[in-house]
């Protein structure tokens, strides 16, 4: 791929976001200006910066956020200056205040430094009252634009960011759960790499889920969207289903190190790596169909069938421990079958 080539898709990728952003931080500037600011209505402008940099899911959650911020820490600043003038002695009881408040206040990671920041402003000016008073209007309108415009501005697509999310699942589980059964002959080195492979995965399926339940609460606020609720609902339980299978993964990942350090199995870890594959390429098959919206029933039934019958032919402690983990997936792909269904609980 050219420079050029990458510059377009950077720009196609990002400009949606870029040009909402510029929208909304003039039509808040102008907002505040028709309000009647006296001075240039900087924190009117600096909230859609704020709000809409990050993650567009959670933009109106992040302005109400900041506006929430900035009162709590002008009431901070101000009650502290009716008791103390401008001093050392008042920067401490501001900062100090600020920070304590923004440890139990709401915010996206991390310690809320907005409230301390908001209060360190107003004891930094000269006419406190009436700079508290502004920053706060000016604030306010900035959300107030940001939360209209926010869903109607090139609305982020939630099905399409979580059906991004659930392809990104699909190919780090079904790389996982047939890749493991592969290296159980390898060595201890190789099964070793696989497993901090495995565990890379199950921290960026756990992502994907966190970012999949913000998508889905995001839906609240997104009017243009409110057609898509079945749609997403069913891709957040798809990937909600990923991130148990993902730990599933992680214990067959580690059972796989085990066993490959265990000399004296050498024989029985070689025909457990055999008996596997139909159960792997079955389940791994049924996690694809799984997380692209398509039938993977009669896929997981395939699987339990394959692991019966793995069950039935080998009882010794390794086969058992290393179908424990699948039996597992399977669980997690499809509990709605009946307790009755063929499994690879018989004979371990």
């Amino acid at each position: 791929m050219s420079r050029w080539d990458r510059i377009r898709d950077q720009l196609r990728a990002e400009g949606p976001a870029a040009s909402r952003i510029l929208v909304t931080v003039v039509a808040a500037w102008t907002a505040a200006k028709w309000v009647g600011a006296d001075q240039p209505p900087v924190y009117a402008a600096i909230v859609p910066l704020v709000a809409l940099r990050g993650d567009p899911m959670s933009a109106l959650q992040i302005s109400y956020e900041r506006v929430l911020a900035v009162v709590a820490g002008v009431a901070i600043g101000i009650a502290t200056l009716n008791v103390l003038r401008p001093s050392t002695a008042s920067l401490v009881v501001v900062v100090a205040l600020g920070l304590a408040v923004g440890i139990f206040f709401p915010k996206g990671a991390g310690l809320n430094v907005q409230v301390p920041a908001s209060s360190l402003l107003v004891l930094a000016n000269p006419a406190p009252d009436a700079y508290a008073l502004s920053r706060f209007w000016e604030t306010a309108m900035g959300a107030l634009v940001t939360t209209v415009l926010a869903p109607l501005l090139w609305p982020p697509h939630p099905r399409r960011v979580l059906k991004a999310l659930a392809d990104d699942c699909r190919n780090r589980l079904a790389q996982g759960v047939t890749v493991t059964p592969a290296v159980l002959t390898g060595g201890p080195a190789v099964a070793r790499d696989n497993l901090a492979v495995v565990n890379g995965h199950i921290a960026a399926v756990k992502a994907d889920a966190t970012r999949a339940r913000e998508a889905q609460r995001a839906m609240r606020f997104n009017p243009l969207r409110r057609g898509h609720r079945g749609a997403v609902a069913g891709l957040v339980r798809a990937i909600e289903s990923a991130e148990r299978i993902a730990a599933d993964l992680g214990t067959l990942a580690r059972e796989a190190a085990a066993f490959s350090d265990r000399p004296d199995l050498v024989a029985d870890v070689r025909r457990a790596q055999r008996q596997l594959r139909p159960v792997a390429d079955a389940t791994a098959r049924a996690i694809d169909a799984l997380l692209s919206e398509q039938e993977f029933r009669p896929l997981v039934t395939e699987a339990r069938a394959a692991l019966a019958a793995y069950a039935r032919s080998d009882s010794r402690p390794a086969a058992v421990a290393l179908r424990r983990p699948f039996q597992q997936i399977l669980d997690d792909l499809d509990p709605t079958t009946p307790l009755g269904a063929p499994s690879g609980h018989g004979g371990g």
